[in-house]
């Protein structure tokens, strides 16, 4: 599976590299929404791990402009962690919510689901 990691903290994407590349999936990551876009435009990817709270935009406002193009799946992973926000997350078209800190055992868990 081809993945795109979408967050600005570079050590999160490494972590999410080390576990997912045992799983044999491909990761390419970005930073913001301006470097999401960019990969999108340039690779395939099954599915997208995004943030929230990035420098640019919202990872909110970045899930709707893909999805209105394209049919990837978004799996949110955010500190923000208030109902609401989870609920927002829903809504902007995601098909799963993990809040930080979270076990990347538990993320790529979810990712065979």
């Amino acid at each position: 599976m081809k993945l795109l990691v979408v967050d600005d903290d570079a050590n999160i994407r490494n972590i999410i590299k080390e576990y997912a590349s045992v799983d044999n999936h491909n990761i390419i990551e970005a930073y913001d929404g301006i470097s999401t876009f960019k990969m999108l435009k340039e690779n395939e990817v099954d599915l997208i791990i995004l943030d929230i709270m990035l420098p640019d935009m919202s990872g909110y406002e970045i899930a709707r402009k893909i999805l209105l193009e394209r049919n990837i799946p978004i799996l949110m992973l955010s500190a923000k962690s208030e109902i609401d926000d989870k609920l927002e997350g829903f809504d902007s078209g995601a098909v799963d919510y993990i809040t930080k800190p979270f076990s990347p055992k538990e993320l790529i868990a979810r990712l065979k689901v």
